[in-house]
């Protein structure tokens, strides 16, 4: 009992901070009618000092990692099969396409701006996939190299910033191209790079919206799995050394949210559960949502010259562009 006290207090302060700040985000949502996403978003970019602050600081990134896998998880209890099978087989198809495509553009194109090939694929991989957590598990994979960490770290930050962008812009986008809620969300889920960047877009636009950009969003996750071991086979052809970090499976609140949409699918649950696990999946998606708005510097950015933004810009408007030229080929664009 003493070693669990011992590990959640450090926490405490930094959870505390984040609750705050998503109960005010979503009184303020109830009483103006605005996406409680993104005021969750502003308010916690306001309080970014606390996440620079020591006692804050570990309870902030629990909750930006650990409470938003929750939450995720537990949007399995809003979906179900009969929803994925509605998407059709063109989604994930899409997803494959897109995902290849947008790794093998920012090998090239890091090769043309005069990186090497392995920063093409981290920062291909972090936009394509799924942002912040597929930077770090390509990285926990790629060989050992004297500035493996510092192009982590810029791609961290560059791709969750571009998230955010991403999220506040996307919506308004989808309105000015006429998407419906359907295809809004395949947009949506094709496109943002973090999983908690996709949820708030997808539902600040409502429930179909937000249930199928999640749909989608989860297939590009798992494409996780395919890239990891590509590239954990390319490291070993390259003599990677003992003892360096194995390569990451596929992440368990993905394996959890299966597993959910499964027994949701199957109608054994009582409505008082599913209603309870939806409204505690808001609820963690609202913290996590303002931990990651906490964490943001946008300022970073800055002082890393204009090449590795100009590689992660350009990934980012590609995929954006094939995905939407996917779904207009395939009659899905209204």
């Amino acid at each position: 009992m003493s070693g669990l006290r011992a590990a959640v207090a450090p926490l405490l302060p930094g959870v505390a901070a984040t609750a705050i700040t998503a109960l005010a985000a979503m009184f303020l949502a109830d009483h103006y009618g605005a996406p409680v996403m993104l005021f969750a978003l502003l308010l916690g970019m306001a309080m970014g000092f606390l996440a620079q602050q020591g006692r804050s600081q570990p309870g902030i990134e629990f909750t930006a990692r650990q409470v938003l896998r929750w939450g995720v998880a537990l949007l399995g209890l809003r979906i179900s099969a009969a929803q994925v099978v509605a998407l059709g087989w063109q989604p994930v198809a899409m997803v494959g396409v897109t995902v290849t495509a947008t790794i093998a553009f920012g090998i090239g194109l890091a090769r043309l701006l005069g990186f090497k090939r392995s920063f093409g694929l981290l920062t291909g991989g972090a936009v394509g996939i799924c942002g912040a957590s597929a930077a770090l598990a390509i990285a926990a994979t790629l060989p050992p190299h004297p500035r493996k960490e510092q192009a982590t770290l810029f791609t961290v930050i560059g791709v969750s910033a571009l998230s955010t962008l991403a999220m506040v812009l996307y919506p308004l986008v989808v309105r000015l191209l006429g998407l419906d809620a359907l295809n809004a969300g395949l947009f949506l889920g094709g496109t943002i790079h973090d999983v908690a960047q996709v949820v708030g877009a997808g539902y600040s636009l409502g429930h179909t919206t937000g249930d199928a950009a999640t749909v989608v969003k989860l297939m590009r996750v798992a494409m996780l799995v395919p890239v990891i071991a590509v590239v954990a086979a390319v490291a070993r052809r390259q003599h990677q050394a003992p003892g360096d970090a194995r390569p990451p499976l596929l992440p368990g609140f993905v394996v959890v949210f299966v597993v959910l949409v499964g027994v949701n699918s199957l109608g054994v649950l009582p409505a008082a559960v599913t209603q309870a696990g939806t409204q505690a999946s808001q609820a963690f998606l609202v913290a996590a949502m303002a931990a990651i708005g906490m964490k943001t510097q946008l300022k970073d950015l800055a002082t890393l010259g204009w090449k590795p933004v100009a590689l992660m810009v350009a990934e980012t408007v590609f995929l954006a562009a094939l995905f939407y030229g996917l779904m207009a080929w395939a009659g899905m664009h209204g």
